[in-house]
């Protein structure tokens, strides 16, 4: 394993189009699938976005998609390797708050979880993320 997809990259291959998703989907393939893992916190973020838009819904149909967005979110992580968010990555997530990096919680503790496992960060907040210490991070949809 050599990369961690933020959620960013997680939901332009959701998507399915756009130069983004060309771009990204281009590069994947030139590695191999083991080479690549997913956040607990990222399915966080996803699902927190996906019940965000049910609580919203204006009707029926909103609702609808709402939940085939949660489903595809399940279905989703549930195909690939998910890392967790365990007492590696809380521990440098807990150094990294004492340093008082200014960075979101969630992107923190991704940041944490691809620290403590020594990967690379695919991700188009290439600005946030690289206020965290020795934390390498990589655009694939430009």
């Amino acid at each position: 394993m050599k990369y961690l997809l933020d959620t960013d990259h997680i939901s332009f291959l959701q998507r399915r189009t756009g130069s983004e998703f060309a771009n990204l989907t281009a590069r994947i393939a030139q590695y191999s699938p083991a080479d690549f893992a997913l956040s607990v916190v990222s399915f966080h973020e996803q699902v927190l976005g996906a019940h965000t838009f049910i609580n919203r819904a204006q009707g029926k149909a909103d609702v609808i998609r709402g939940y085939t967005l949660l489903l595809e979110t399940l279905q989703g992580f549930s195909t690939a390797p998910v890392l967790p968010f365990d007492a590696g990555a809380i521990a440098i997530f807990d150094e990294l708050r004492v340093q008082k990096i200014r960075v979101s919680t969630m992107d923190l503790r991704i940041a944490a979880i691809v620290l403590s496992r020594n990967l690379v960060l695919l991700t188009r907040n290439v600005s946030d993320f690289s206020k965290v210490p020795e934390l390498v991070t990589e655009d694939w949809t430009v």
